[in-house]
């Protein structure tokens, strides 16, 4: 499971990354006004109304419950989000922190992490979340945890190897000379310069992240019912596949990839145009 983004061409036409860009405008204000948007609540069951095909009451349907599926994906949207988010927030803490001391100390410091990190991205993400579960059992929170540590020795390698460039430049030197602290000079001035250049990657990792979160959710490890994040939908709506109702599977399945190549487009293109500037 995960963790290499899988890049777009880099010749993506301009137009393509607006839409794309316009794509992830629209999912991030349907997760902040899912109450205002959604015409249901996406827990309101209708037993008369089971598997309903798409109407002008129930535009994408019902599920399995009976549940609008339009509601359901609107208000999926923002712990679908949200969890990607906080995954990444917790990955690029712990990675770029070991990124960036492995860099300055180098040495036998950079050398013990540099195997830690090679045995962390050895294991698969799957097993850092069946480890957590062990001590904090299931639910959203594990399945952050679980495949933060999982992103971690990525992003600490992407950081090491962009750090070490920016330390071998010439105000490096000249803020040592004049007694500036190794948390000083790297919060302040190395940090800074590196982050144009890691938030192109972590755009495209926010892709993969809402991608294995889903992944996670789908089997069982993260939310639980009668949550609307995009993989438990999935899952609760594979049952339906079988009696040829594909609508409760299919529907948040292509909001999950929708947003997934748009936030790699999107982030390939970001990186590319910050790399110019810097």
């Amino acid at each position: 499971m995960i963790i290499q983004p899988v890049t777009p061409s880099r010749k993506t036409k301009p137009w393509v990354f607006y839409i794309c860009l316009g794509i992830l405008g629209v999912a991030v204000a349907v997760a902040v006004f899912a109450d205002w948007a959604a015409p249901y609540d996406p827990s309101a069951t209708d037993f008369s109304a089971l598997y309903q095909q798409p109407t002008a009451e129930h535009w994408f349907g019902t599920d399995q419950l009976g549940r609008d599926l339009l509601s359901r994906v609107i208000h999926g949207a923002r712990p679908s989000l949200l969890g990607a988010i906080a995954l990444l927030a917790f990955a690029t803490a712990t990675g770029v922190l070991i990124g960036i001391v492995a860099a300055w100390r180098r040495g036998w410091v950079d050398t013990v992490l540099a195997r830690l990190t090679d045995v962390m991205f050895a294991f698969p993400g799957l097993l850092f979340v069946v480890l957590v579960i062990a001590v904090f059992d299931r639910g959203p929170a594990t399945a952050v945890i679980g495949m933060g540590l999982a992103f971690a020795p990525v992003i600490a390698k992407f950081t090491r190897a962009v750090a070490l460039e920016e330390l071998s430049r010439p105000y490096v030197d000249t803020y040592r000379l004049q007694g500036v602290g190794p948390i000083q000079l790297c919060t302040r001035y190395v940090l800074p310069n590196l982050m144009p250049t890691l938030l192109g990657y972590l755009v495209v990792l926010f892709g993969e992240g809402l991608l294995s979160l889903a992944a996670l959710n789908f089997l069982g490890f993260g939310a639980q019912p009668p949550s609307s994040e995009w993989g438990l939908m999935v899952q609760e709506g594979r049952s339906g596949v079988i009696q040829g109702f594909v609508g409760p599977a299919l529907i948040p399945g292509l909001a999950i990839a929708i947003v997934v190549v748009a936030t790699n487009v999107v982030g390939v293109r970001l990186s590319d145009k910050l790399a110019v500037r810097t």
